[in-house]
């Protein structure tokens, strides 16, 4: 039985956990001894964790969070007020040595100097949230294995990371998955060296399950008679909720009767509640917060829109097109992997008044929004094969 490590920060409902969960589905408990590590063992997805996968809590993070989370100036008061000089001296050292030659991987020395290495060996170990600096810096130097993964979710280019640093890491990594040609497009522009060890690995997308729980019964403003709009993702600036709502703002003036129903959670729902009450939305601008079966609601929307300024490999706009539904998406990096425009969905561009002329175009065109759905079930995601032969690379990986 190979045993295989893989972690992630916490069990959010976002779709870097939610992809793991399908992930999950791909391997054959009788063959993997699957752990999960955490850095915080939390978050409502956890639950949906199977119950043969060992689940543990990273007990070193609570030491080196206030590190990494609070001013330097703070920790190297704190060694002081200790009395613990020499770990003073040495974080200080390497603080500003880092800072002088913009290499992290200084500093990370001296924040895991004291972090010990996983008590267990393995076959396999997967930093599976990608680029992340404390799990790619922990599995790269602190887990013993016989082959590492780094699976890049995100695109390297919207996203600030030290490129010394990361070159380092992922010269100790065997494989380097990203989840979409996009990002790994970036990410080798970025990083010319891995290109040989890099390939796309989508997002395990799973039409039937998906489709299954669509059919679930939930309350959906049942009586409202106008346009019904979806949206699904972490309430946060890249996922572009603020350009939805004003969106809606210009949609209601123009004199159309529609409501935006936006599923998720994030840091930004202070702000964005603000703005809704700024436009006057607060009846029609409905915030649901974090749901664990978005799917019916999305089946019962007349659009699904994703305003996203920039994404990975974009997993709700996967899981509208196995439902079927007309589609808006901002002309994000990766959009075009999943969507044509004017085939199968309509491509706007990353502006409030461009997702306002996406909207109209696709309610104003019943011919065409029937195309969208009839060439949407004709291309129902589907990576199997790509996924069975990733996954037999993984395990030649582990077999040499």
């Amino acid at each position: 039985m190979k045993k295989v490590l893989f972690m992630l920060s916490r069990m959010n409902a976002g779709g870097v956990e939610k992809s793991f969960l399908s992930l999950l589905t791909q391997f054959p408990k009788d063959r993997y001894d699957i752990t999960l590590v955490l850095l915080e063992k939390r978050g409502v997805f956890l639950q949906l964790v199977p119950n043969w996968v060992k689940i543990e809590e990273a007990a070193w993070f609570d030491d080196i969070k206030p590190v990494i989370m609070q001013p330097p100036q703070q920790t190297i008061k704190h060694y002081m007020k200790s009395g613990q000089f020499l770990r003073m001296m040495s974080f200080t050292y390497g603080y500003f040595l880092a800072k002088k030659r913009n290499d992290r991987s200084l500093y990370y020395q001296q924040v895991f100097k004291k972090v010990p290495e996983y008590k267990n060996s393995f076959d396999l170990a997967v930093a599976y949230q990608g680029p992340t600096e404390v799990i790619d810096y922990y599995v790269a130097h602190k887990v013993r294995a016989t082959a590492k993964v780094s699976w890049i979710h995100f695109d390297v280019s919207r996203h600030v990371i030290n490129d010394r640093l990361f070159a380092g890491l992922y010269d100790q990594f065997h494989r380097i998955h990203v989840v979409s040609e996009h990002a790994k497009h970036q990410l080798v522009e970025r990083f010319p060296h891995i290109k040989g060890k890099t390939n796309v690995f989508h997002n395990v997308i799973s039409s039937e399950t998906i489709q299954d729980l669509a059919e679930k019964t939930v309350v959906f403003d049942d009586s409202y008679p106008g346009v019904k709009i979806v949206t699904v993702g972490r309430l946060s600036f890249e996922k572009g909720q603020d350009l939805a709502i004003k969106a809606l703002a210009e949609l209601r003036r123009i004199g159309y009767e529609a409501r935006w129903y936006c599923i998720g959670d994030g840091q930004q729902r202070k702000t964005y509640e603000q703005l809704i009450e700024a436009f006057g939305l607060e009846d029609d601008f409905i915030l649901l917060g974090s749901i664990m079966n978005p799917y019916p609601f999305i089946k019962h929307a007349d659009v699904y829109v994703q305003p996203s300024r920039h994404e990975g490999y974009c997993l709700t706009l996967a899981e509208a097109r196995c439902l079927n539904k007309p589609i808006v998406a901002t002309n994000f990096n990766g959009v075009r992997d999943q969507i044509s425009h004017g085939n199968n969905g309509w491509i706007a561009e990353n502006t409030s008044e461009s997702l306002v002329a996406g909207i109209q175009a696709v309610l104003g065109d019943a011919n065409m929004t029937a195309e969208f759905i009839r060439r949407l079930s004709e291309e129902l995601p589907d990576h199997t094969e790509e996924i069975q032969e990733r996954l037999y690379d993984m395990e030649q990986m582990v077999n040499v």
